[in-house]
């Protein structure tokens, strides 16, 4: 069996592609990052003080699920997992875009933030750019052999 190589780089184009690899690199490297921050800060807001703004940690907790979600997905790769991960991009948008919108129309609903709140502008607007990154990510990779 031949291997197809391309003379300008000589990669193996038979070779599956990776959802975690280039640009996918980078995307994994945010959402392990915001994994571990939105899990640590909910731990520990939980912890301290649950009876304050149980909404917020619970929301900040169930953000480090979908982190999770999407960066073990990225990683494993394949195609039920880019489709699960492009499922849970889409999902994240909507909360982001739902959770920070309610932070704006109504302050006290949130007596803490959350990762989502008024966009993720305590994160830099990441948590409403990273989802708009990965689905366009997975869905540029959606023909590839991953």
């Amino acid at each position: 069996m031949a291997e197809s190589t391309t003379e300008s780089t000589g990669r193996d184009e038979s070779a599956p592609k990776k959802l975690g690899s280039g640009p996918g690199r980078v995307l994994v490297w945010f959402y392990g990052v915001f994994t571990v921050a939105a899990a640590s800060r909910s731990i520990v807001q939980m912890i301290q003080d649950f009876g304050k703004a149980p909404l917020a940690y619970v929301l900040s907790a169930v953000a480090a699920v979908v982190y999770a979600f999407i960066t073990y997905s990225l990683v494993r790769g394949g195609e039920g997992f880019r489709r699960a991960a492009l499922v849970c991009c889409a999902a994240e948008l909507v909360f982001v875009l739902t959770v920070g919108t309610w932070t704006l129309a109504d302050k006290s609903a949130f007596p803490d933030a959350t990762v989502w709140s008024d966009y993720g502008v305590g994160y830099l607007f990441i948590p409403v750019i990273l989802p708009v990154l990965g689905m366009m990510w997975l869905r540029r990779n959606r023909d590839a052999n991953v």
